[in-house]
Formats: C-alpha cells, structure tokens, sequence
C-alpha cells in the first residue's frame, strides 16, 4: 500500500486525521480543513448491487448511490471522486479508520451510527435521506405464486448479508418462525437464490427491484414488507461538519429539481411509481437526519 505522502504533506494528512478523530468523539465539532480542498474525495460504494452500486468492470462504478454522490461532490467542486469497493459490514469501520472520506452504499441513517462514539455509538453524520426504501424479499419467479404474506415464509430459508439493517430485522421475536443464513454479501445469496439453496432473499426492495432488472427469473414480491422505512445517507467521520452541511444544502438543491427522478428512473426502472414516491425524500426529513448527532425528530428514524 502506497503511503499517501511523505514530509510536509504527511504531517498534513496525519495532523487532519488526528483531528478528525478527537472530533468524532464530540457532538457537533467541526475540523478545521475540508475534506474537498484538494479536489480529491475517496469513496466507498457497494459492489455488487446492481442499481443501486455496482462495479461492473474494476474502478467503474455505477447506479443511484454512485449518481447521488458524484451530483452532490460536482455541486461542492470535486469533479472526479475516487470510488472503491466496501463491504457492509465494513462500511463504519472503513470511515473509522481513515481508509475512506465518505461511503455511499445504501446505508442507512440510524441513531446508533449518528451517536458520537464517546456516547457509545458508531460516530457518523450522514447526509440524507436521498431515498428511502422498506425491506421486503425477492424469490424465483417459478415460485412467486406461493407468497402473498408473511405467514407464507414461516419455515423458509431466507438469505441476508452481513451487517445489514436488515439482516437485524429478521432477527426478530416477530419473525421467529423464518429461517435466515447471512452471507458476506449481496452476490453470494443471488448465486444461492438462483442455484434452490435457500427459498429467498431479503434486504430493501429498491435493491431487490435493482437485482430484478438484470437477473432474470426473480421477482420481488411487492406485498411482503418488512419494518420502517431504511433512509439511505451518504456518511462520513464526524469533524467534517462544515463539509457534511454543504453536501446537505447541495442534496437539498438535487431533490428539489427535475434530477433525482430523472436518475432514479435510470438507474431503478423496475420500481413501481408509487414506491417511487415514496422513496423520494422530502427538505424535512434531509434536515431532521443531515448533519446531526442524533434525529431531530422523534418521530423520524
């Protein structure tokens, strides 16, 4: 691995790093440097989603997530981020460790990733929701017939991934009679789906219907739901708060223009228009969840 500088700049890089590491641990600090004062921003985005963030061929990256986070980073003056594959399960820690400015990769803002670590939490302010999606299953086409409701998955075998909201969801008191497998990630459970190894695969539907545009045989069953709404976020280490406030106002702008529909249709054309509408965010819920420590509103998250 390539160190990133070496004298005057690395002393730089590392003195930023330290401060952005003693602002996590704080409400609401801010670091003294932009992250986008050198025109170059590395971030982290999901592999294997089609749709939502894909990496068809190595270092290209593509679908709503990737569109979003260059839209915002074009409007505060980085016209050429750097992207690069991460795990779920890895998302926070790969922010925690410096490894990456910022992760657009159909993560959800929750108030245990808002939470200041020294608080106990994960230590990230989001920018977001730029959509917003309910957890819901995808099945073989051959047997779509067979679920209706969620009674229809009692017994089954359902694959989710690791690290993961939904992963989490399943594992509930409500849900005890479904059987799960987690899997690293996204790839594994489509390749077990397809190949009868489990009955179904779960996590939010707007990643599902991403699937069921390019894997054919699958379908997302749209009456199966599960839990609240998943509010996707673009997140970052606390200590950028500055930066994190801009990248909101810029989110503001986008959502309320022409261009989210535009590129939620282009990137997401299996989703119904009525769940498209439902996932577009509105100025309220970008402000109740942007930049924050924890919600606004009680109500919201």
């Amino acid at each position: 691995m390539t160190v990133a500088g070496t004298g005057a700049r690395a002393r730089v890089l590392r003195t930023a790093t330290v401060v952005a590491l003693l602002c996590s641990l704080a409400a609401g600090c801010s670091s003294k440097e932009s992250m986008f004062d050198d025109g170059k921003v590395h971030v982290g985005a999901k592999g294997d989603q089609p749709g939502t963030s894909f990496e068809p061929h190595d270092g290209e990256f593509n679908g709503f997530d990737v569109t979003v986070a260059r839209e915002l980073l074009t409007a505060v003056d980085v016209d050429s981020p750097y992207f690069s594959g991460v795990l779920s399960k890895n998302r926070a820690a790969n922010l925690q460790n410096g490894d990456l400015d910022l992760v657009a990769a159909t993560f959800s803002i929750t108030p245990q990733r808002m939470k200041p670590q020294d608080e106990g939490g994960e230590g990230l302010d989001f920018v977001g929701p730029y959509a917003s999606t309910q957890q819901g299953i995808l099945v073989r086409e051959e047997d779509y017939g067979q679920y209706k409701d969620h009674d229809d998955l009692d017994g089954r075998l359902v694959c989710v991934w690791e690290g993961t909201t939904s992963a989490q969801e399943l594992k509930g008191p409500a849900y005890d009679k479904i059987r799960t497998v987690e899997e690293e990630d996204a790839g594994y459970c489509i390749k077990a789906l397809r190949e009868k190894r489990v009955d179904a695969v779960s996590t939010d539907q707007l990643i599902l219907y991403g699937f069921m545009n390019v894997e054919r045989g699958l379908r997302v069953v749209p009456g199966i739901r599960f839990g609240e709404p998943n509010d996707y976020g673009i997140a970052m280490l606390k200590g950028h708060r500055e930066d994190c406030e801009r990248l909101r106002d810029a989110l503001r702008t986008y959502v309320n223009g022409n261009d989210w529909d535009r590129d939620f249709q282009n990137n997401l054309p299996k989703v119904p228009k009525a769940d498209r509408d439902e996932a577009r965010p509105t100025p309220e819920e970008i402000d109740a969840l942007s930049c924050r420590d924890k919600p606004s509103n009680a109500a919201v998250g």
